[in-house]
């Protein structure tokens, strides 16, 4: 399924599969129509009992890396492995379920000539949509860190995973991912971006993002103490991001290049 090639990738399409034999053919489908002959689409499965598995392997082609864990890890595990395994320059996170919208690539690439981070917004398909799927990006909240990053600890600044691409220069601070977090990583993503200053929202949909049980967020009402652990959750993301991030510009006005 994979041929190891010289040629680095340039673009990696990190997904995690579980059980998602129902939609994941089509999903594959429709990121392969987009990416060049060269670029990768990276599968990490997280122990599937249904046909998935089956399914990924049936479908020949070269840009296809499957991996397989030894234990069910987890959503947040899983993408996490599967970010380990990218190599490309410019790096998207893909659902098992959603449809990319034709064009998306070409669109958010442009928009990463200028930033380390861009989001888009979605269109919910197969769902009622809920007070959390009705939140949308504006262009013009691009720039404000401050707003952003409190926007994600009170909920009301979104940031779909599905809907996120960003310059492998990020993917280094967003790695590892903190050992405390249990769920969000598309919002520590989004922190590490925003803690950069490099960060654009796209207005446009560029996903065919489907709602049921299991990608439902939440799924019901949350009591006092979880709401209250995910916010402190969200303020311990963004206390590591911003430090992360200077880190990374301390690195870069040491290194040789930057003297």
């Amino acid at each position: 399924m994979h041929d190891d090639s010289k040629t680095e990738p340039r673009i990696s399409v990190c997904m995690a599969a579980y059980n998602g034999s129902l939609h994941i053919e089509e999903q594959i489908s429709s990121i392969l129509s987009e990416l060049g002959p060269q670029d990768e689409l990276v599968i990490v499965d997280d122990c599937s009992t249904d046909r998935t598995i089956e399914l990924i392997a049936g479908m020949v082609d070269r840009r296809i890396r499957l991996v397989r864990t030894s234990r069910n890890m987890g959503y947040v595990k899983t993408f996490e492995r599967a970010l380990q395994e990218a190599r490309g320059e410019y790096v998207f996170l893909s659902d098992q379920d959603d449809i990319w919208i034709p064009g998306r690539v070409q669109l958010m690439l442009g928009a990463l000539e200028e930033v380390a981070l861009v989001v888009s917004n979605c269109k919910h398909i197969e769902g009622i949509p809920g007070r959390f799927q009705s939140i949308r990006l504006r262009e013009k909240d691009s720039t404000h860190t401050f707003r952003n990053a409190f926007g994600i600890l009170v909920g009301y600044r979104l940031h779909w995973g599905c809907a996120m691409a960003f310059r492998r220069s990020l993917l280094a601070q967003v790695l590892p991912f903190p050992t405390y977090m249990k769920e969000s990583h598309d919002q520590w993503i989004a922190m590490a971006g925003i803690a950069n200053r490099s960060v654009r929202y796209l207005e446009t949909d560029t996903i065919l993002h489907r709602l049921h049980g299991q990608n439902l967020t939440p799924k019901g009402i949350r009591g006092f103490r979880q709401i209250f652990a995910a916010r402190v959750a969200f303020l311990r993301n963004w206390v590591t991001a911003t430090r992360r991030a200077r880190g990374a510009a301390l690195a870069l006005d040491r290194s040789p290049i930057a003297s």
